[in-house]
């Protein structure tokens, strides 16, 4: 008799008591699967435990069989979990308004297998990325939003995310404030991307701003959307280093960049189930063994 083996995960997330990885890594076992990778954080701050678990299911175990036999341990831990198919693809919206670069490198990772994608949809306010999207044969939706219409701009762009399945928005550089009433239907399933600044400038051209104060940084943070504008759980963030010698144009170059790299890795950290919301806080935890692996070069 064969069997066939799959590449499952597991994530946790329960009050801290003694026991929980013991019971997990046994029941794991005892279930036919061989654990290839685990994490797990205690945060003693807020008494939550969480943990991710990646792990093959080698006597024919099924997502399903695996999840009714783990009904015990969740209530006996009161846990949050799921199991998931790593190699399933997250389904996923992009938004974006005018600065693509973003949206480049995205729609770029996501041809070669970078990421465990499928880009069902895009979203925008402008036609000026039509052409773009439509010839990698991803349908896209050109929704004008302004203060009148933004109820029912908002309502169309629900429709698209509910219709095409997908469970995750990445807002792409969008320029457009999302309603409270979105960003709590898609509470930790929204991802945006911004500058970050020391320090910190907003409104109209912040690189420019950073230019004219000689900034030495230029960073981006990539985090969940919460009603609170750019106040939502971080996942990613990263930073380049400017001297005087760089012009301004250079400033806007080399963020875009940056901000494109650190979307990416938020997105990735998100889709894998690395990803845990903790109060104000996230828990990030490394990336299993092959996950940056892409399909094809290019």
């Amino acid at each position: 008799m064969t069997t066939e083996t799959k590449q499952f995960a597991l994530r946790v997330a329960c009050p801290s008591i003694r026991g929980v990885t013991a019971d997990i890594a046994g029941f794991l076992a005892a279930n036919g699967c061989n654990i290839r990778d685990s994490a797990q954080f205690d945060d003693e701050n807020t008494g939550r435990y969480f943990m991710r678990v990646s792990f093959r299911s080698e006597e024919g175990r099924t997502l399903e069989d695996l999840d009714a036999a783990f009904a015990p341990l969740v209530a006996q831990y009161g846990m949050e979990h799921e199991f998931f198919d790593e190699a399933a693809k997250r389904k996923v919206v992009l938004m974006v308004s005018r600065f693509g670069h973003c949206l480049n490198d995205l729609l770029y990772r996501w041809r070669i297998g970078a990421l465990p994608i499928d880009i069902v949809a895009v979203i925008s306010n402008h036609l000026d990325y039509q052409k773009v999207v439509v010839n990698h044969d991803i349908p896209f939706h050109h929704i004008n939003v302004t203060k009148a219409n933004k109820p029912e701009a908002e309502a169309l762009q629900m429709r698209v995310v509910e219709e095409s399945g997908a469970d995750l928005i990445v807002l792409a550089r969008y320029m457009q404030v999302l309603s409270d009433e979105m960003c709590r239907k898609m509470s930790g399933r929204i991802i945006n991307i911004h500058h970050s600044f020391l320090p910190s400038f907003k409104g109209a051209n912040p690189y420019k701003q950073a230019y004219e104060r000689g900034v030495k940084l230029i960073g981006a943070t990539s985090h969940y959307v919460t009603a609170d504008l750019d106040e939502g759980p971080i996942i990613e963030q990263d930073t380049v280093r400017i001297t005087h010698a760089q012009s301004g144009e250079d400033y806007v170059s080399l963020g875009r960049d940056v901000e494109s790299q650190v979307l990416a890795r938020a997105i990735h950290a998100h889709v894998h189930g690395r990803v845990f919301i903790n109060g104000n806080k996230t828990i990030v935890f490394p990336a299993s063994p092959n996950s940056f692996a892409s399909e094809r070069m290019g």
